[in-house]
């Protein structure tokens, strides 16, 4: 098993996954991404208030927000000695606010958890959007990593990340 994953849903959040859900997808993205280095990593799942304090701890953005990574390492970092875990980092997934994205992209809930915490894996393994066709890249990935795990019907194509500067709803 390649992820090991630390689970946190806050009291009253209310989250369409389970944790074998996220245990898959973890696993998914990771074999996916050729990653053969078992990975630690944290999943947070919090309401809108605490997103919105933890948007303006780490990225100094006073609003909620979807999901958010904070990379620690690399599973390629060559600091690490052969057959070292790496611990990759953590993810926070506002459940609430996700899912009133979702009606705006026409998703379940669930489907719009799972493609956010696919785009937060996918920032701790070094992809970003900064710039249109790092975007671009990072969507084609997010749109084959979706159809490689069980969604609640079918996801069209990713269109434009959700984080595209001035995109969110």
């Amino acid at each position: 098993m390649l992820a090991n994953l630390d689970i946190d849903i806050r009291e009253g959040v209310d989250f369409p996954l389970t944790e074998s859900d996220l245990v898959g997808i973890c696993e998914t993205v990771l074999n996916e991404e050729g990653v053969r280095r078992p990975c630690y990593v944290s999943v947070s799942v919090v309401c809108d208030d605490e997103m919105r304090s933890q948007n303006l701890e780490w990225r100094g953005v006073d609003a909620v927000t979807d999901v958010i990574s904070l990379e620690c390492e690399r599973p390629d970092d060559e600091d690490l000695a052969e057959g070292e875990p790496c611990e990759l980092g953590d993810i926070l997934l506002a459940p609430g606010y996700i899912s009133r994205q979702a009606t705006t992209y026409g998703t379940t809930a669930a489907d719009e958890c799972r493609l956010l915490y696919i785009h937060g894996l996918l920032h701790l393994l070094g992809y970003d959007h900064l710039e249109d066709d790092e975007a671009t890249e990072m969507e084609a990935r997010e749109d084959e990593l979706l159809r490689l795990v069980k969604t609640d019907g079918d996801i069209d194509h990713v269109t434009i990340t959700r984080h595209r500067e001035g995109q969110q709803p």
